[in-house]
């Protein structure tokens, strides 16, 4: 290609709302346009770049044993309402009506999708298992779209859904993908901590985010330096230590009978610690909880045995429900976990008034003695003893509290926020933190789509059966910002050879005479070899040639100029200095070296 055959414009400065390397740089270099909020389009060079990432994960999903399909971006939304996710995900969704007065999605994610097209063609377990995937346009409707094609409206997804007869089979589909994963983010010369991670809207089981790490992540991860466990903070687990008194030994049970204590202006365990002496090992806090459409069974707990339920997409569900949850006092409750294990779409802190209304308190006397509403115990509770908390009236604690005897848990889970410096639930082992951004998700779901959506085959004995699912993502805009984040410098990106938009420049310092007979030979031979090769003949000062070079971040870079000719320049992207090279010998040299970059990335 010859630069004056294309679109190069690129930018001395970035635009005001660019605040990181990725935005900054495929602006500047002219990557990207901007068409509107969280709204982006590639420019020849850019699209030249996301085919190329798309390309790896074709070949490497291919490789897998995947089948590509081409569904629609446009949705009906009766497929939403029978997954139930019509409500639960309204405010993520573009949503339009046709003229038939028909709810149309445009797609945000492919679960319903993909499953309504599985459930018109299965029909025998000789069928199973197979994986399909699509690489696709997806739209969200982002509150805040930020970062440019890093979290945009309109975004490229690869998605894939396996369909398994047993967990034997959707293991399988499961460790095969994340196989995949690995390779394909390789290639791309990215580094990925694999992580466990919360199911969120998808549902299901098992859930694993492939993350890089960053200064602007949106994720915060948590890591053993011991052994390999790493996890989402929304999911993490860790080892629950036994709780002390304030003497520092393991809290005793104690016969002594609750004793109300006055305590004007106490509010905070800060001031508990104050007032009581105690560390805040030894306080229980309870919180008031409101939860959002919560599917757990609660028929069992008197104060919802007749609470009105919603049943949609084959599951039955409270839209609006109300907990005490109670943790230790010197730990924060992590809402992301309250809601998964509630199966709820999800749980804030309830309001003032509701507070007073369910709990006979203001929060800070709230306490789990007494109280109408079911008690959600986190798991550092269990060996608590002996311990103090809100009296469910404003102005007074109780103190002498034993867990079991003066209350009952409705249900005892892990609700911890795990932080820096906890220990690790495997070895023991204390974690560090890191920031990441997410490239790639997968899911267990097992059959919370296939069920919800009636989707049945014969099995062995000839009876229907329902199949299991799994879900993998990968988002093809974000993996292409993330390389841009791991691989640039003050003056441009640095793409690894597998993704430049070419991997080669040829830069004349003047279009004519010798010098463009050298640089054409050079393409010719270049081009000849399989390398892609761009030839800068515009009739633009050398300086801006090379800055413009630099800031796209072409691989490798020939400079033929009359000062040095029969030799040419070849500067490595990456590399401190260039290097004198016979003309007649650059393009096998540098072909050479192309193909070994590639061979490093493809060959691991």
């Amino acid at each position: 290609m010859k630069a004056s055959k294309t679109i190069i414009s690129t930018l001395r400065e970035a635009p005001n709302d660019a605040v990181i390397a990725s935005h900054q740089l495929m602006m500047r270099s002219g990557l990207i346009r901007k068409l509107g909020n969280g709204l982006y389009a590639y420019m020849p060079l850019g699209y030249r770049t996301l085919m190329k990432v798309q390309k790896i994960i074709r070949e490497e999903l291919d490789k897998a044993g995947l089948l590509e399909i081409k569904p629609t971006v446009i949705q009906p939304g009766d497929l939403w309402r029978e997954s139930g996710r019509w409500d639960k995900m309204s405010g993520e969704m573009l949503t339009a009506q046709n003229r038939q007065g028909q709810d149309m999605v445009v797609s945000p994610t492919a679960e319903e999708a993909f499953t309504a097209l599985v459930r018109d063609g299965l029909s025998s377990y000789k069928q199973l298992p197979f994986t399909l995937y699509q690489i696709n346009t997806k739209y969200r409707d982002e509150i805040r779209p930020r970062y440019g094609v890093m979290r945009g409206r309109e975004f490229t997804m690869m998605d894939a859904y396996s369909f398994d007869k047993d967990q034997a089979d959707l293991d399988a589909s499961y460790d095969n993908v994340a196989e995949a994963y690995r390779r394909i983010f390789k290639r791309m010369g990215l580094s990925t901590i694999s992580v466990k991670a919360d199911t969120g809207s998808m549902g299901g089981s098992g859930s694993e985010e492939f993350m890089v790490e960053s200064e602007v992540g949106d994720d915060t991860l948590l890591l053993c330096p011991n052994c390999d466990y790493a996890a989402n903070v929304e999911k993490a687990a860790c080892k629950t230590e036994v709780p002390l008194n304030s003497q520092g030994k393991p809290q005793v049970k104690t016969d002594k009978a609750i004793e109300e204590v006055a305590t004007p202006n106490v509010f905070s365990i800060e001031d508990m610690e104050k007032f009581f002496g105690e560390k805040p090992t030894t306080f229980l806090k309870a919180l008031v909880y409101k939860v959002y459409n919560c599917a757990v069974d609660l028929s069992k707990t008197e104060f919802y045995k007749n609470a009105e339920t919603v049943t949609e997409g084959g599951q039955t569900y409270i839209p609006e429900t109300f907990f005490c949850v109670l943790i230790r006092g010197d730990l924060d409750v992590n809402e992301t976990k309250l809601a998964a294990e509630l199966k709820a779409s999800g749980a804030e802190l309830a309001s003032d008034e509701d507070v007073l209304k369910y709990s006979g308190a203001p929060h800070g006397f709230v306490g789990p003695v007494g109280i109408k509403i079911p008690v959600i115990a986190d798991k550092s509770t269990v060996d608590m003893h002996d311990c103090i908390a809100g009296a469910g009236k404003e102005g007074f604690h109780i103190k002498h509290v034993e867990p079991g005897r003066d209350f009952t848990a409705f249900m005892t889970v892990d609700v911890r926020t795990c932080k820096e410096g906890d220990a690790c639930p495997e070895c023991g082992g204390k974690f560090y933190m890191k920031k990441g951004n997410e490239l790639g998700h997968i899911f267990k779901l097992g059959t919370k789509y296939t069920k919800s959506m009636n989707v049945t085959y014969l099995g062995e004995n000839g009876k229907p059966v329902t199949p299991l699912m799994g879900c993998y993502g990968i988002g093809v805009d974000r993996t292409l910002a993330s390389i841009i984040e791991g691989h640039h410098d003050d003056k441009g990106i640095q793409w690894p050879m597998s993704v430049a938009p070419y991997q080669v420049a040829v830069i004349p310092v003047q279009y004519k005479g010798q010098m463009q007979e050298v640089a054409d030979k050079l393409y010719t031979d270049l081009t000849a070899a399989g390398i892609e090769v761009i030839l800068d003949d515009r009739n633009e000062r050398p300086g801006v040639k090379f800055t413009d070079s630099e800031l796209i971040g072409y691989p490798v870079r020939i400079v033929v100029g009359d000062k040095n000719l029969p030799n040419v320049e070849v500067k490595i992207r990456t590399a401190e200095a260039a290097e004198l090279v016979p003309a007649e010998k650059a393009a096998e040299k540098v072909a050479s070296y192309v193909k070994e970059e590639l061979n490093k990335l493809n060959n691991f």
